[in-house]
């Protein structure tokens, strides 16, 4: 993860948990429509689909990339 993230909100980006369509696990950045907030950490383990490549993650975003497209960053994967 970039050391500075630029972020489209005033406010101070906050860490949420999430269900993150990812084929490989090895990306630090995900596009929006991959990215779906859940309320808490038990949702994201629930919604867990391995097979359909879904998993759970604490995301901060999201961000407008230098692409123009907005990411969010993963900054763990659960």
């Amino acid at each position: 993860m970039p050391a500075l993230i630029p972020f489209d909100d005033s406010d101070s980006p906050v860490p949420r948990y999430a269900l993150v369509y990812a084929p490989k696990l090895k990306r630090s950045r995900v596009p929006e429509q991959c990215v779906r907030i859940v309320e808490n950490v038990s949702a994201a383990m629930a919604g867990v689909d391995e097979p359909a490549s879904i998993f759970a993650a604490l995301v901060i975003g999201p961000s407008r990339s230098s692409e123009g497209l907005r990411v969010f960053y993963v900054t763990q994967w659960l």
